[in-house]
């Protein structure tokens, strides 16, 4: 039953991502296949972080929602924030939370299915929430191609403002600190030493 309920899901995250790579290339051609693939990353990977039970397979659906978000805003010329995703996310946040799951001890509860219904009516309602004001309040501006103004990078000055003495330092580096004491903690927190595993007794079962 497991193996024909993994095959559906995955059968079913195939024909999702082939239907909005065609819904794209039908709308806008190229640019319209490019956003297809990386919206279908984007939402793919994160249903499978949630529905694979191995940690190893999470992580890499993690990964492709992260690199999916990445795409993401390189499609909307945000380069600087698509590579910062990409080595904050992946190559920092993941990492810690690989470490984090694989040294804790792991709770037999986390996955109780009124736990997961709670967690992802409570996500949605607030997704939909957002979404509404955002339909609600946003005005919306079609402007034809031409229009447009060229794609600019904005490494160059991003990278002067993090290292300007009136911009950005200071906060720059306040966030290196909160990260790496966020990742010292994380690994103190997750170590276990052996005397935890063991069941405490009140001194009278020898008696």
């Amino acid at each position: 039953m497991a193996d024909k309920l993994q095959k559906a899901f995955y059968g079913m995250m195939a024909l999702f991502l082939l239907a909005m790579m065609g819904w794209g290339a039908s709308s806008a051609g190229a640019q319209g296949l490019a956003f297809g693939f990386a919206a279908a990353l984007t939402i793919g990977g994160s249903l499978m972080c949630l529905w694979e039970r191995s940690v190893v397979r999470s992580a890499f659906a993690l990964m492709a929602t992260f690199g999916g978000c990445a795409f993401l805003y390189i499609l909307l010329g945000a380069d600087f924030v698509g590579m910062a995703q990409i080595l904050i996310y992946v190559g920092g946040i993941l990492a810690l939370l690989l470490f984090g799951v694989m040294l804790s001890p792991p709770d037999m509860n986390e996955r109780k299915l009124s736990r997961i219904g709670f967690g992802v009516a409570t996500i949605g309602l607030g997704v939909a929430w957002v979404g509404g004001k955002v339909a609600t309040t946003a005005a919306w501006a079609a402007l034809p191609i031409e229009e447009l103004p060229p794609p600019r990078t904005r490494a160059e000055d991003i990278g002067i403002a993090f290292i300007a003495p009136d911009q950005y330092v200071v906060a720059f580096e306040l966030a290196a600190v909160l990260l790496t004491v966020a990742l010292v903690a994380a690994v103190y927190i997750a170590r276990r030493k052996m005397s935890d595993f063991i069941p405490e007794t009140d001194g009278t079962e020898g008696a």
